[in-house]
């Protein structure tokens, strides 16, 4: 069921394919006691603000989620999963799929089949 108002369509779920996020080793820098977001985040970041924005939707605003996360790593190498789930969502955060990551009731991270050059399936799905 989709929930109209002011004849925007407010979503319920959404899909989205995002490029293989950087890990959280990677994600943070630091100079000194001054911590950032690496190139590397930075650069995932504009990517998925690039999908998100072309999705050319009204998302979810302050609603309850659930969060599905698929990565399928760039080989068969060993890795950990929950290292990925940062840039993952501070990013969709930042592209404005949702508020705050304080919205995320339920998550769900899964390994997925090995892709050349990785990536990473996510499902939103309002509560």
């Amino acid at each position: 069921m989709k929930i109209y108002t002011q004849d925007l369509i407010v979503l319920d779920k959404a899909e989205l394919v995002l490029p293989y996020p950087p890990s959280v080793n990677t994600y943070w820098r630091a100079n000194g006691k001054r911590r950032f977001i690496s190139k590397a985040g930075v650069d995932f970041s504009n990517e998925v603000q690039a999908i998100v924005y072309d999705q050319n939707r009204n998302w979810f605003g302050e609603r309850r989620l659930e969060v599905h996360v698929i990565i399928h790593p760039r080989s068969k190498r060993l890795f950990d999963l929950d290292n990925c789930l940062k840039a993952i969502l501070d990013a969709l955060m930042k592209a404005g799929c949702y508020a705050d990551d304080s919205q995320v009731d339920i998550l769900r991270i899964e390994r997925g089949s090995p892709l050349k050059g990785g990536s990473c399936e996510v499902d939103l799905i309002a509560l």
